[in-house]
């Protein structure tokens, strides 16, 4: 059973016009109208040692999205020194076939690898490739999301400095020092940087990003389709 087309079957179904997710609600209009009208493009950073969940999870929900939302959604997987295969914590090799290209993402997500001596996030720190090249990536209309310690990343390359943040536990203490305004919700949304805590909170960012570009219905629709139930507090910016 493939689980991104569950919801078309009849329970599911059954379920969606209990709850008022149903095409002709009044919410799933509201919804359309904050959608994207065009394919939103979302591009994953990868690295060696990389968290296989840090990642895995928001693929998952934005290809939800994609497959029983039918929202026009391609994702990417990327990384800074161009197509190559990557290593993850868990010693699996996934093959990166897309060329490293910020200026065509609408949506950069980092995912976290470890944190400490010797782990993915600490090696690429120091290696200052990726930080350097998320430095350039900065610009008006790209969402940056940091998830678990790959807000540290982004720390590294000042993209945190003076605005309100969040990252795994082990590492807020750095992430404040650094100069990141620590704010301890499950996710924090500043605009265009959304970042999360630890490991399954890049689940809840993920949720959340649906909700923000397409609408609650969207986003509990997901949650269904994952038997998965948002936790925690997400803090939003003022506009």
């Amino acid at each position: 059973m493939q689980r991104r087309n569950v919801i078309r079957t009849g329970a599911a179904a059954a379920a969606t016009a209990t709850l008022g997710l149903g095409t002709s609600s009044t919410s799933a209009a509201a919804g359309q109208k904050r959608a994207h009208a065009r394919e939103l493009r979302v591009h994953t950073v990868l690295f060696d040692a990389v968290e296989e969940q840090d990642f895995a999870g928001p693929v998952e929900v934005l290809g939800i999205l994609a497959d029983a939302d039918k929202r026009r959604i391609r994702q990417s997987f990327v990384t800074a020194d161009g197509p190559r295969t990557v290593r993850t914590s868990s010693g699996m090799h996934t093959d990166v076939r897309d060329p490293w290209a910020p200026e065509d993402a609408d949506v950069l997500l980092v995912p976290g690898g470890g944190y400490g001596r010797g782990s993915g996030v600490d090696d690429e720190i120091a290696r200052g490739v990726l930080p350097r090249a998320l430095a350039r990536a900065e610009r008006p209309g790209l969402i940056m999301g940091g998830i678990c310690t790959g807000v540290m990343v982004l720390s590294a390359a000042k993209i945190t400095r003076g605005r309100p943040c969040t990252t795994h536990f082990a590492a807020r203490d750095d992430l404040a020092k650094q100069g990141g305004k620590l704010t301890y919700g499950r996710v924090v949304d500043d605009g265009d940087l959304i970042t999360c805590g630890g490991v399954t909170s890049g689940l809840d960012l993920a949720l959340w990003l649906a909700e923000r570009l397409y609408g609650p219905a969207s986003a509990l629709r997901a949650e269904m389709v994952l038997e998965y139930e948002r936790r925690g507090t997400v803090w939003r910016a003022k506009n």
